[in-house]
């Protein structure tokens, strides 16, 4: 008895035992894991509830809008700062202090303002000339406590109780908040072409000092320059994305139509189609690398400019398109290798899709339940997010003593702004200010809100991975019903993806959500290995680095290998309706008992699939290559005026390469049914009279088994 024989029969030998009346997927079914079923049910309103809970509490307008000292909005509607929505520093030095690391905030008088300060100027020298030059005046006043129009006050009075800044510097809006208007000449680095200011108290200061106080503005303004470059890129591109991503969903469903009649000859236009477009890059790097020699500055290297916010800068360099074409040619060998040694399995593969491509002919409304998936993905994404901003922003605004004197005993401490001018502090500390500090509070909500949101987090999770298992279970309950059908198509049951769907809500919500719970569980503690890795980068403890990269692995198999399981727990699931854990047990064993066939049939099958989705993002991306850089002489007129071409055409890629995926996905997943619905079959039956084949003959005939049993109509 041949290993193939062996499946025919059961544990011990015997043969399986023959249910006439099975038809495939169960319709006698009873709710399974209906503990699961309930708990998952109370957490989704629980989620439910903390949502509520944290949009009573929370104010988005927090992360939306800066915060004054006195811990009103810049920028809000109907209230005295609506058109003042920038953020002003009184001493902007002061936010170079250790206190900022403390407590999270800069200890000076911070201001609404309309606008930024465009020069230099310090209170001294304003009020000394403000009889005969008021508009100097009027101007440095509105950086001013708003009604504050004395300038016969002392300056040691107007600073001390911080009335007025001592200077105003040149500054630029950067997050709503007014930074100084750093730049570098022949060198250094300057602030209005001045490297030097006067502070307001007497002493010269250089910029320097400034750059300290903003440490790595200049960084996260050359950020900012590119971030809002890549936003005008896309403002004005968008259109053709949509274009280029609807061309390719177009391909997608026509590779999908086309597959059904001639798979075999698309998968290996498929095949070849991915080895001429590498081929074609491999040819377009060494142009590029030949066309620049000689010319000068090409033969930098990549170390020696080191990073530029222009990336056009490194496409002039030869070292760049030689990397780009050692890449190339690594991957081509790599695929044409694949090629010759899989070349038999392929051929198997490709049969077992054109079955797979049949079973989707009869079923077609299939293709376009990725679209459910990705709906229910966004709302638990959104509601996500939502649920999390509002949390983010439940605490309510503390204000803190903030003194000039550094031997203050009350700094530092919380105080009521309404009360503060009539306790001692303003005497015994003088200059002190009741100054807002954070969002935060000491009752107990605002204490667990980190528990709140690690459970925002975990839940998301758990209701994401649902969604997808709902999807998996529904698609492989209606092949199933295809497979399962011994005439067909007249024994597949009307509508079986809505019947399908109805039977997984029904009866297996509590198995579905078992499954997500486990994988949700571990993805949950990949974030934290994650978090703590981020959190671990600066130390130089070895073993603790190793440990954390050792169990990041392990956490990262654990979820692969634990997909992989579920998927087919939820095909058995689909198919027997038993529960999570029996599904998860038989579909294992069952893939253990033909393990070769699952690594050749299914993945081999996945690899093809994949190669569709590069020839689809390729041939898309190739497309829009040459518009965007335009290359195209009839659109040449059309090509908008990007400034980096890159942006859009990355955008176009990824984008084609996921709506590919979505559709493939749907192939994917019914060959992964049908093929567990073969080994089942083949366990059950032995192709005789009494015990018929359900498959069809031409699966029959590749596969190589023995002679089917002639089907009556």
């Amino acid at each position: 008895m041949d290993r193939d024989e062996e499946n025919y029969y059961g544990k011990h030998g015997e043969p399986r035992k023959f249910d006439p009346k099975f038809r495939g997927p169960i319709h006698n079914r009873r709710c399974t894991d209906v503990i699961c079923c309930v708990i998952f049910i109370v957490v989704i309103l629980g989620y439910i509830a903390l949502g509520v809970v944290a949009w009573v509490h929370g104010d988005p307008r927090k992360v939306i809008y800066p915060t004054d000292s006195y811990g009103q909005f810049c920028g809000q509607r109907d209230t005295l700062n609506e058109n003042k929505t920038i953020l002003f520093y009184f001493n902007i030095l002061k936010c170079a202090s250790p206190v900022v690391l403390i407590n999270l905030q800069c200890p000076t008088t911070q201001l609404c303002v309309s606008k930024c300060p465009d020069r230099f100027a310090t209170y001294i020298d304003v009020q000394a000339s403000y009889r005969y030059k008021p508009d100097q005046w009027n101007y440095f006043r509105q950086f001013c406590k708003p009604g504050f129009n004395n300038p016969r006050k002392s300056v040691a009075q107007v600073l001390r109780d911080e009335d007025c800044p001592s200077m105003i510097i040149p500054s630029r809006p950067f997050l709503k908040r007014c930074f100084p208007d750093f730049s570098t000449k022949n060198g250094v680095l300057t602030v209005a072409n001045q490297t030097t200011f006067k502070d307001g108290r007497g002493k010269t200061r250089n910029v320097t000092d400034l750059r300290e106080a903003a440490n790595g503005i200049n960084n996260i303004l050359d950020a900012r320059s590119v971030g809002m470059k890549i936003f005008e890129d896309y403002a004005i591109s968008w259109y053709w994305i949509l274009i280029g991503l609807f061309i390719a969903m177009m391909l997608s469903l026509l590779f999908l139509v086309l597959l059904r009649f001639t798979a075999g000859v698309l998968f290996w236009i498929f095949i070849f189609g991915v080895i001429g477009i590498i081929g074609y890059g491999i040819w377009h790097c060494y142009w590029e690398y030949d066309h620049l020699k000689g010319i000068p500055g090409s033969d930098l290297t990549v170390y020696d400019i080191g990073f530029q916010t222009d990336f056009k800068v490194y496409l002039q360099l030869r070292q760049t398109w030689l990397a780009f074409m050692i890449i190339l040619c690594g991957v081509e060998v790599i695929i044409i290798l694949m090629l010759i040694f899989l070349r038999n399995r392929i051929r198997i593969a490709i049969a077992l899709l054109k079955e797979g491509s049949r079973a989707i002919g009869y079923i077609m409304s299939t293709l376009f339940y990725p679209v459910v998936t990705f709906l229910l993905i966004a709302i638990c994404i959104s509601y996500w997010a939502v649920t999390a901003v509002f949390l983010a922003t439940s605490g309510e605004p503390v204000y803190k003593v903030m003194a000039n004197q550094t031997l203050c005993k009350y700094a530092n401490l919380t105080c009521d702004p309404e009360t503060f001018n009539t306790t001692n502090v303003t005497k015994l500390c003088p200059g002190a200010q009741c100054t807002f500090a954070f969002y935060g509070g000491e009752n107990l909500y605002h204490k667990y809100i980190f528990i709140f949101q690690l459970a925002n987090a975990f839940i998301f999770l758990w209701l994401v991975n649902f969604a997808i298992a709902l999807g998996q279970c529904t698609l492989a309950g209606a092949f199933a019903s295809y497979y399962w059908a011994y005439r067909k198509p007249a024994d597949i049951p009307l509508w079986p993806l809505f019947s399908s769907f109805g039977r997984a809500i029904r009866y297996h919500t509590g198995s579905l959500a078992f499954g997500a719970l486990i994988l949700a569980v571990v993805q949950l503690i990949r974030v934290i290995l994650e978090y703590l890795d981020h959190k671990l980068k600066g130390t130089h403890n070895s073993f603790t680095r190793f440990l954390l990269c050792c169990l990041k692995c392990c956490f990262w198999c654990l979820e692969k290998f634990l997909k992989f399981i579920n998927r087919n727990a939820y095909i058995m699931i689909a198919i027997y309706g038993k529960n999570f854990c029996t599904s998860a047990k038989e579909a294992f064993f069952l893939l253990m008992r033909n393990v070769v066939r699952v690594a050749v049939l299914d993945k081999v099958t996945d690899f093809l699939l994949f190669l569709g989705k590069i020839l689809v993002a390729g041939g898309v991306g190739v497309l829009a290559f040459f518009f965007f850089t335009q290359r195209i002489p009839v659109f040449a007129q059309d090509v908008p005026m990007l400034n980096y071409y890159w942006v859009p055409l990355l955008t176009v890629i990824i984008g084609s390469y996921l709506v590919a995926h979505g559709f493939f996905s749907v192939y994917a997943m019914c060959v992964d049914t049908l093929f567990l619905c073969f080994c089942e079959d083949l366990e059950r039956n032995d192709g005789s009279t009494a015990k018929p084949y359900f498959m069809s003959a031409s699966l029959h005939r590749i596969l190589g088994k023995k002679k089917l049993s002639p089907k009556k109509a």
